[in-house]
């Protein structure tokens, strides 16, 4: 799966509020509004859960075509790049905490992934800002990760703000994607300071109705 131009605004349903009995089930029922799907990975040692791995990435894959957006929340996402891209993932995106970032980045492109860096909310946009020009995707954490279903933490909205006039000072090919606690409420606030990927789970996954959830939160962030 290509994924659309730069700059696009969308949102990218995160299946870690989905039904992991039924993966594909769940996704399958807000397949046709999307173009993103956000799959969460954790170790358990970046971060206190353990999720899921390369394995139902490629799973996935044999049940769609939609662009896999792969947050790695783990410790050493060097060592598995090669694995996810040949699962079926179209970008990886790992954390400037763990460091490696230089040769990460370089690995991935060598890889053929789309590249992205996330930043956790206690962490200086500084730390970001030197990889700009060698990412596709820039991530801003808005919770802490490990855990879906968390409170949007507005003070990254500054970060988001940082990112957004860097991007169009130096006219990078960026995309900023933002992550956790994003509803109805907080997504238009995330626009509004310049992110343009907004991912989701639990304002999806966790309604009764996900489609009607998606096009609720979709609505809210429609020009008036």
């Amino acid at each position: 799966m290509t994924a659309s131009d730069f700059g696009t605004l969308q949102i990218a349903p995160s299946i870690l509020s989905a039904d992991f009995g039924d993966l594909s089930g769940a996704i399958g029922l807000v397949h046709d509004q999307i173009e993103w799907l956000h799959i969460d990975v954790m170790d358990g040692h970046f971060v206190p859960n353990i999720t899921i791995g390369p394995p139902v990435v490629k799973s996935l894959r044999t049940h769609s075509d939609l662009f896999f957006d792969c947050h790695l929340m783990i410790s050493e996402p060097w060592r598995y790049l090669e694995d996810f891209k040949k699962a079926g993932a179209d970008s990886c995106t790992f954390h400037v905490e763990v460091g490696q970032t230089e040769e990460s980045i370089k690995r991935a492109r060598e890889l053929g992934l789309r590249v992205g860096l996330s930043l956790n909310p206690d962490k200086s946009f500084n730390l970001v800002e030197p990889f700009l020009d060698k990412i596709d995707v820039l991530l801003v954490m808005s919770v802490f990760p490990g855990f879906g279903g968390q409170s949007f933490i507005p003070d990254v909205l500054t970060t988001v703000e940082q990112a957004r006039a860097v991007v169009e000072r130096d006219g990078l090919h960026l995309d900023i994607e933002i992550d956790g606690g994003i509803d109805a409420t907080t997504a238009p606030q995330a626009v509004a300071a310049g992110a343009n990927v907004l991912v989701a789970g639990n304002a999806i996954f966790g309604q009764p109705d996900p489609a009607a959830a998606l096009r609720a939160l979709t609505s809210s962030i429609e020009p008036r």
